[in-house]
């Protein structure tokens, strides 16, 4: 509202001119019964009459001195707001802090309230439920929306690489052998990579595959020898022969590394592992060939661009799910919200630790914020204008004010009859 259409102000002002023009009447009957010389009824009326003009006159002084000088007058003790509003802050605002922020009083408060139920009452309502999950899904598309997708683009890549970057490969690598070794996974490891092999040396492709090389090679490197053999008994088929016996020999052999477990093949596996992970953890050298193929990888174009499109991957899924009505994430937000609701009003224990927890919240907030909201009322009261702090609590209050003045002109007004028929009592 406009301080001009305030109705306050007109009613103000109509209340000082009928305080104003009960003052001049007052003058008035003085004036008269002076004229009259003050006999008989006008005694009376000029008793009443000049009590009651310095009745007014003492009222309009004690009004008018609270907010401003009279009649500009530099009279001390007048415009007792305007000088004292420092003072009037300050008191204003530990009055506040004393009794509207007093932790006590507010904890005391929360504590009958029981947020916890009251909340729990509220969530299991499923269209609360429903309404709060809505709002998160709308705010959260707003957010996504006012993200600069440029920055935190940049922003991403920056932190996923330096991350990266200060990440120590070769004891990652060291402690993850050091997983895979334990109870003997690496054995079972090696199990598995050695049936594989074995499957792999029975097929008749492999061995047709091994013979055509024996052959190549002995054509290429002995083809006298080839020559001569060949007119005794054909070379494929020695070559058959001998992938044949290479075969069963490779088959053998790891039919004899599967079956025994203290096998040297195992053993010196295992010790190869042992160095290896002791050497990932404790040798610089080879920490240092690990992070600079690590470093290689980080600064290969197809990772950086990978990193660089992370946000945009996770940004297109999370506007396109939140902005359907069935969103999952949603969903899954009011279902939670839901069973919170049902926990709440069926967990004794639930409620007292989240009450606990709202109060011990409130507690810090209302000390931490205490002492702030005191400091803040008393700066923006100290920083308020005079004349308007002068004409807002003039509005406020001056109504009142004016009746003071009202009450003045009359209880003056009857104590000077009363002290005129005293005077008159005593002269009879």
């Amino acid at each position: 509202m406009n301080a001009v259409d305030d109705p306050r102000r007109a009613q103000l002002r109509r209340l000082k001119l009928y305080a104003v023009a009960m003052l001049l009447a007052m003058l008035a009957g003085f004036i008269v019964s002076h004229l009259n010389g003050e006999r008989g009824i006008w005694a009376w009326v000029s008793a009443f009459c000049e009590a009651a003009t310095v009745g007014a006159l003492a009222d309009w002084f004690a009004v008018v001195a609270l907010f401003r000088r009279p009649l500009n007058l530099p009279i001390p003790h007048t415009a007792i707001i305007p000088r004292n509003k420092e003072r009037i802050a300050d008191s204003l605002a530990v009055f506040v802090r004393d009794h509207f922020l007093e932790p006590e009083t507010l904890l005391a408060k929360l504590k009958v309230f029981d947020p916890a139920t009251r909340l729990g009452e509220w969530l299991a309502q499923p269209q609360q439920a429903r309404m709060l999950a809505g709002m998160a899904r709308g705010w959260a598309v707003q957010a996504l929306d006012l993200l600069d997708e440029a920055a935190v683009r940049r922003a991403i890549q920056s932190f996923v690489v330096e991350q990266l970057r200060q990440w120590n490969a070769a004891a990652t690598a060291g402690e993850l052998l050091g997983l895979l070794t334990a109870d003997n996974r690496h054995q079972r490891v090696l199990d598995e990579g050695l049936k594989r092999v074995a499957t792999w040396l029975d097929k008749d492709s492999v061995r047709q595959h091994a013979s055509a090389l024996i052959v190549r090679y002995i054509r290429k490197e002995w083809p006298t020898l080839a020559s001569t053999v060949d007119w005794v008994k054909p070379i494929d088929e020695i070559g058959d022969s001998l992938a044949d016996r290479l075969a069963r020999a490779g088959l053998e052999e790891l039919q004899d590394v599967l079956s025994q477990p203290e096998h040297p093949l195992r053993q010196d596996y295992a010790r190869w592992l042992g160095d290896y992970m002791q050497r990932l953890r404790e040798d610089p050298a080879l920490a240092e060939k690990v992070n600079t193929l690590k470093q290689q990888v980080i600064d290969h174009p197809a990772v950086q661009d990978y990193v660089q499109g992370l946000w945009k991957r996770v940004h297109d899924y999370l506007r396109d799910d939140l902005s359907r009505e069935d969103s999952v994430l949603a969903g899954y937000l009011e279902r939670s919200l839901s069973k919170l609701g049902t926990a709440l009003g069926e967990d004794p224990a639930l409620r007292d630790a989240l009450n606990q927890h709202m109060l011990a919240g409130a507690e810090k907030l209302t000390n931490r914020l205490r002492n702030g909201v005191t400091t803040h009322i008393a700066q923006t009261v100290k920083a308020w204008d005079e004349k308007k702090l002068v004409e807002q609590l003039e509005l406020s209050v001056g109504r009142d004010l004016q009746y003071i003045r009202f009450n003045g002109t009359l209880v003056g007004g009857l104590i000077g009859l009363l002290l005129h028929a005293i005077t008159g009592w005593l002269k009879f």
